[in-house]
């Protein structure tokens, strides 16, 4: 038995430079599309509906991925001659875990080794109340005003936590902004990396970094009450949010009458949304870690109101790996540039 264990782990370790094909359609998800989509689209037809165009493209062209029949590039070492088929990927944005692992290495590495300052990096996640889920999800624009009003907020208490003035002292972020939970829930959510201080101008025209502590609980509870009432005013302004004297809620102009909008609905608040049993809750498993309730920075974690605000990860100037594995993913990809594999 060790010498079987030992011969896989050296076949492993054999074919961990060596280009392997991707084969989607020996996946599970791949399966369950395969199988089921067909069924899906059949179902909303007998209602009269149908899902919205770039929705069907989604899954057509991922049914396509690294597929050889629907076209593949012949590649061939100048070095060794050695030939493969690289079958034609979908470059979707939705849900292809190939496409989706691609582009999020090279935007890792991208950030790593050119946008990023050698200074230390802290990560802030902000979730939203279900309402405002499915307002995002269904009104995309509206995200890019409320991620501006979320910057202004954050940034501003980095530079006044330094003791500094936005006219001398400024911050920065990086913004990924992630659609679904850990359930594959629709869950619109803000990933921000914001640098963990401040630059502060200097009389000779320079900028020197000064770093800030990191947000106590209290802090963040300050800061995720600040967002509620922020992005509940200017929502309120823009006609998409009513209040009563006890309550918050969409407008009538916020929902469409679509087949997306019962999908949506039952996605983020983790509900099946067709067959026999729709609208029945989706069972999920759940774990909470221990905590000390009299540590300031337990959990790094503000709630009001259905807003949560993250602020637990940080990283210094020297612990660029921490990042996923940024830096380890750069140097990979040199790697591969310089040899024959």
């Amino acid at each position: 038995m060790p010498h079987t264990a030992a011969a896989r782990t050296a076949t492993r370790e054999r074919d961990a430079g060596r280009y392997q094909r991707h084969r989607p359609e020996q996946t599970l998800l791949y399966r369950i599309v395969e199988e089921y989509y067909p069924a899906f689209t059949a179902h909303l037809a007998k209602q009269g509906s149908e899902l919205p165009g770039y929705v069907q493209r989604e899954f057509e062209d991922y049914l396509k991925c690294g597929r050889l029949e629907h076209g593949f590039l012949r590649v061939r070492c100048d070095t060794c001659h050695a030939e493969h088929l690289v079958a034609f990927s979908c470059k979707r944005r939705g849900f292809c875990p190939s496409c989706g692992a691609r582009r999020m290495a090279e935007s890792a590495a991208l950030l790593v080794d050119e946008i990023l300052p050698e200074q230390p990096v802290r990560q802030w996640v902000l979730s939203f109340p279900f309402p405002l889920r499915f307002l995002f999800a269904s009104r995309p624009a509206i995200k890019g005003r409320v991620l501006g009003i979320v910057y202004r907020v954050i940034a501003t208490h980095l530079v006044k936590k330094a003791g500094l003035t936005k006219t001398t002292a400024q911050t920065g972020a990086v913004t990924l902004i992630q659609r679904f939970g850990s359930a594959l829930n629709l869950n619109i959510h803000f990933h921000m990396l914001f640098l963990d201080g401040v630059y502060v101008d200097q009389p000779e025209g320079s900028a020197r970094f000064r770093w800030v502590k990191a947000p106590t609980s209290a802090e963040l509870t300050q800061l995720a009450r600040t967002l509620a009432q922020r992005i509940g005013r200017f929502l309120e302004r823009q006609g998409w949010l009513e209040r009563d004297a006890e309550n918050s809620y969409l407008a009538s102009d916020a929902v469409d009458d679509d087949p997306m909008t019962q999908l949506l609905g039952h996605s983020i608040t983790y509900r099946i949304a067709v067959g026999p049993q729709a609208g029945r809750k989706v069972f999920t498993l759940q774990t909470l870690p221990a905590s000390d309730p009299d540590d300031p920075f337990v959990d790094g974690l503000g709630k009001v109101s259905g807003f949560s605000l993250h602020a637990g990860v940080a990283a210094k100037a020297h612990e660029r790996k921490k990042w996923n594995g940024c830096a380890d993913t750069s140097v990979a990809r040199r790697c591969r540039k310089s040899g024959c594999h």
